[in-house]
């Protein structure tokens, strides 16, 4: 049980740490789901480019709201962002930077997801095998308007009877497959680029605004979590004495049956200190409402004065 809550107090004390590591796992988890993902275009005018659009753009949106919800940092910017300004300011530049580290590892899968389609070429294929100009390939000479449209349509479906052995379906599916891997490259090397510059940019702003809204997002994740804890073990404590109260009325019962309450005073004096005098479910509203409307100043000079 030890061990478990060491692992617990690591993950918390390194969130940072844990959310790059998720982002990772969920990166990895795109790869390997398109892989063992069955490509099936329907080879159909109307729908070959909604389904292959649909297979490109739907499952990121899936995984940028999977990293929004895996990210604990998500809810907290948004309570801080609704929260009444109280006793203590809102700084807005930290609400930004909490902003973007989150959008930063929640874009992390899509885009991988998004490039690995785009190299791969068989949405890209589907999509857009229909849209493709007929005039540049010799195969499609001779043939009606609707039939030319049929046969694009059949381009992604290699084993079709009637695009079997057709030279016009491979050289339209090369040319496709070429437009998707520049494409995907491209943003590879854009994405790879704009870390580059914004890496050996940085220093050149100013780096003391950079260090505070740091500072101030891990405090405001890490006090989140030290008040969720510290109500934890206070609603325990409560719940303790309010059990031993309700089965006082019940002490000739218990002795009956040979339990063992505790002796009054004991362990008494302990409780009420880490209850803070609040005792009553009116208190315990109050100082929620109190937390939330009103947060304490960060200030903690007369704290160590005292």
């Amino acid at each position: 049980m030890d061990r478990f809550r060491m692992i617990f107090q690591y993950f918390q004390s390194n969130s940072e740490s844990v959310m790059n590591g998720i982002c990772g796992l969920l990166a990895l988890a795109s790869v390997k789901m398109y892989t063992s993902f069955d490509f099936s275009c329907p080879c159909l005018p109307r729908y070959n480019m909604a389904y292959g659009l649909g297979i490109m753009f739907v499952p990121p949106i899936a995984l940028f709201l999977c990293g929004l919800i895996l990210n604990r940092q998500s809810v907290v910017m948004l309570e801080e962002w609704r929260r009444p300004q109280g006793r203590r300011k809102k700084d807005l530049a930290v609400i930004r930077y909490m902003c973007s580290s989150i959008m930063q590892r929640a874009m992390v899968a899509p885009v991988v997801w998004i490039i690995v389609t785009l190299l791969d070429g068989k949405c890209l294929i589907c999509a857009f095998s229909g849209s493709v100009d007929p005039e540049k390939f010799a195969g499609f000479a001779n043939t009606s308007l609707v039939q030319v449209q049929q046969l694009l349509a059949k381009v992604p479906c290699k084993d079709d009877e009637l695009m079997r052995n057709n030279t016009s379906r491979k050289a339209v599916s090369r040319y496709l497959r070429c437009w998707s891997q520049a494409l995907g490259w491209s943003i590879l090397l854009i994405l790879i680029i704009v870390t580059f510059l914004a890496r050996w940019l940085r220093p050149c702003f100013d780096q003391a605004t950079l260090l505070q809204a740091r500072h101030w997002s891990n405090y405001i994740d890490i006090e989140q979590k030290i008040f969720e804890e510290t109500c934890c073990e206070h609603s325990r404590l409560f719940a303790h004495k309010c059990i031993l109260h309700f089965f006082e009325s019940m002490q000739q019962e218990i002795k009956r049956h040979s339990f063992s309450l505790p002796r009054e005073g004991e362990g008494t004096e302990e409780e009420e200190g880490l209850l803070q005098g609040v005792t009553h479910q009116d208190q315990v509203n109050k100082l929620l409402k109190m937390w939330y409307y009103e947060k304490p100043p960060l200030n903690v000079s007369q704290v160590t004065q005292r």
